[in-house]
């Protein structure tokens, strides 16, 4: 077997064959089996962009530079960070492509002091991008950052850079599926950094053929797809009403301490069921005493009246959930009683449309150009479509409509809830 089969493996092998992968890796050298754009640009650069797809393996590709930085001297000290504390730990140390599974020698790794140490004397310390004020202290010889278009904010990125100031040319591998972020903007445009892309179908001979077959074959051709499969930078919609810069510097990580005082989740059901029909959305949002909302959770899926039904019914009880707000206008009384037959006791609030979805949308769009609506984490395929709709052009916007509907009814406030009835 190849190394690169080998390490996907590495989980189940046993000593000798254990033995045997050390003994490839250290025969065969990264630089023999890496990609081109897998290996560092030439030039005298700074920061290494990596704008990749999903699958293409930026990951392995930051760990091999990340070691092949720490073992170019003695004592070298270098800095890693990732998006959230778990995924430097599961992802950059214990994945199948981390520095304990692909870099020999291997490095040490103790877990308390989130620190790799070399038999060179060379270690390197993991940071979380959640916990930027920790990296203000450390200074390293180099640095990698890990889905830098998902962290929560810059000043993590602010902090790295202050802390690169040892040896001579110090420098940071970047790697990340691009978000149309003010940050990866303005390093695109950064003279000291060297940008390189590369899509999912790059390392298409190393992916399940499944992944091919299930994902690319849905998303291909996209605007989705087009981010996260071929790393393309998107713009938003020249009409769309909503746009990334009133989404992203606003989101967060979890919901306040001081939790939600009103959650509900907004469906807008789907007639039909068959594969040329839109999806049926279902979105959670809860708002705070001060007046600010949260997104939960996007669960929309196509499928008949039943299943999605009871997906719209288990999102209402993950969420915890005050009630449901269902737009009727298709399906009429049937949407309550479908929801009805899965859970009896649901409560449901019936919403009819009487106004065009632009009109519906706008006072929506206005809490986020006021930064007062938080997305907790990411909902690629709702901002999708939120970026990409221009009212009057496409099909309509399923996601977006329960997003609305949510929201709308949060801001009348509880005072205005009326209960449809059981109907059977």
């Amino acid at each position: 077997m190849t190394p690169n089969e080998l390490l996907g493996l590495l989980p189940y092998l046993n000593e000798q064959e254990r033995a045997e992968l050390d003994r490839l890796l250290a025969s065969e050298p990264w630089a023999t089996r890496a990609r081109p754009n897998q290996l560092p640009p030439p030039g005298d650069w700074r920061i290494w962009l990596l704008l990749a797809g999903r699958g293409f393996g930026k990951t392995r590709t930051i760990v091999e530079w990340a070691h092949a930085q720490a073992m170019a001297g003695p004592r070298r000290y270098g800095n890693i960070v990732a998006s959230t504390s778990s995924d430097a730990r599961d992802i950059l140390v214990n994945g199948p492509s981390g520095f304990l599974s692909v870099c020999r020698p291997r490095p040490v790794y103790e877990p308390s002091k989130r620190l790799l140490s070399w038999p060179n004397g060379s270690t390197a310390t993991l940071f979380s991008a959640e916990e930027p004020d920790r990296l203000r202290g450390p200074q390293c010889h180099w640095a990698i950052a890990d889905e830098l278009a998902a962290w929560k904010s810059t000043e993590a990125w602010d902090m790295l850079m202050f802390g690169l100031r040892l040896g001579q040319g110090p420098r940071v591998a970047v790697a990340t599926t691009p978000r149309p972020t003010k940050l990866i903007r303005s390093l695109l445009h950064d003279p000291t950094a060297a940008v390189v892309r590369g899509s999912t179908y790059d390392n298409r001979a190393n992916l399940a053929p499944e992944f091919f077959t299930d994902i690319i074959t849905r998303y291909e051709g996209t605007r989705l797809g087009r981010q996260e499969l071929n790393a393309e930078i998107l713009d938003d919609a020249p009409g769309a009403l909503w746009k990334a810069e009133n989404v992203e510097p606003h989101r967060v990580s979890k919901v306040p301490e001081d939790g939600l005082q009103l959650v509900v989740v907004g469906v807008d059901p789907e007639a039909s069921s068959n594969p040329d029909s839109a999806e049926t959305g279902i979105v959670a949002v809860g708002k705070t005493g001060d007046g600010h909302y949260y997104v939960l959770a996007d669960r929309s899926r196509r499928g008949t009246p039943s299943e999605w039904a009871t997906n719209a019914i288990a999102t209402y009880h993950a969420v915890e959930a005050n009630y449901i707000v269902a737009e009727v206008n298709q399906g009429g009384d049937m949407v309550v009683a479908t929801l009805k037959t899965i859970d009896p006791n649901v409560p449901v609030v019936i919403v009819r449309a009487t106004r065009g979805k632009e009109v519906r949308a706008e006072p929506v769009v206005s809490l986020y150009q006021q930064g007062r609506v938080h997305h907790v984490g990411s909902f690629d395929q709702l901002e999708d479509q939120m970026y990409s709709w221009e009212p009057g052009v496409g099909r309509s916007p399923d996601r977006v409509d329960a997003l609305v509907w949510a929201v709308t009814k949060l801001m009348e406030g509880p005072g205005t809830v009326e209960y449809a009835p059981d109907i059977w």
